[in-house]
C-alpha cells in the first residue's frame, strides 16, 4: 500500500460521536509508552503526525487520521499506566471498551507489544478480553531496534508461547521498528489485503 494522503479528521471522547461514513478501520492500543504514537508517525510517513511523548498516557481521546481518503487509521488511548485520576482512567476504560465491542466499521486492532519485555499482566488480561468479546486483533512487536535480531526473536518466541497456554492459535502478528522502518511495508500490505476481503465479501453478500 503508498498511502498518499494523511489527513487528521478529529479527535472524540465516546464511540457514539465517532464518523458514520461507512469507511473501514484499523485501531492501535497497546500498553502506555509502548511506542504507539512513533509507530503511526512510522506507518504513515509524517513525522510528528501522532503525537511522541516519554510521559505514559499521553493518548486521551479517540484520534482518527483519514488515510487516502479511504480508511481510517484510529489511535486509541493505551490501557494500564496513566498519570489520571480514578474517574479519568475508569472514562477512558469504558471508552476503549465501547470502541472495540460497538464499533461496526472496526476490522482489526492492533495490539503493540514492546519486544524488550517478556508478556505484561495486563497484556495478557487485554487479550484475553479481545477474545472473549471477539475483537478481531493482531500483535505487533515495538522497538526491535533496540535489541540484536536473535534476541528479538528469542523474546518474541516466548512471549508466543505463553500466550498459546490459552489461546489455539494465534493471529497474525508483526516485528517493527519505528527508527528502521522494520515491518511498515507488511502491516500496510496486510492492512490493505485485509479490505480487499473486506469489500469482496460485502459484495458477495
Amino acid at each position: 500500500m503508498n498511502i498518499k494522503e494523511v489527513e487528521f479528521i478529529a479527535s472524540y471522547q465516546k464511540e457514539s460521536t465517532c464518523p458514520k461514513d461507512g469507511k473501514l478501520e484499523f485501531a492501535f492500543i497497546g500498553r502506555s509508552n509502548v511506542g504507539k504514537s512513533s509507530l503511526i508517525n512510522m506507518l504513515t510517513n509524517k513525522k510528528g503526525l501522532a503525537k511522541v511523548s516519554i510521559t505514559p498516557g499521553k493518548t486521551q481521546l479517540i484520534n482518527y487520521f483519514s488515510i487516502n481518503n479511504n480508511w481510517y487509521l484510529v489511535d486509541l488511548p493505551g490501557y494500564g499506566y496513566a498519570r489520571a485520576s480514578k474517574d479519568k482512567k475508569i472514562g477512558f476504560q469504558k471508552m476503549i471498551r465501547d470502541y472495540l465491542t460497538q464499533r461496526s466499521t472496526l476490522i482489526i486492532a492492533f495490539i503493540l507489544l514492546d519486544c524488550r519485555h517478556e508478556l505484561q499482566k495486563i497484556d495478557r488480561e487485554f487479550i484475553d478480553w479481545c477474545g472473549l468479546n471477539d475483537v478481531p486483533f493482531a500483535l505487533v512487536f515495538t522497538k526491535a531496534d533496540k535489541l540484536g535480531k536473535n534476541q528479538v526473536l528469542s523474546n518474541v518466541n516466548n512471549i508466543q508461547k505463553e500466550l498459546l497456554k490459552t489461546w489455539n492459535e494465534l493471529p497474525e502478528q508483526f516485528i517493527t521498528s519505528s527508527e528502521t522502518k522494520d515491518g511498515r511495508k507488511e502491516i500496510l500490505d496486510f492492512i490493505q489485503s485485509t479490505m480487499i476481503s473486506v469489500m469482496e465479501s460485502n459484495i458477495e453478500n
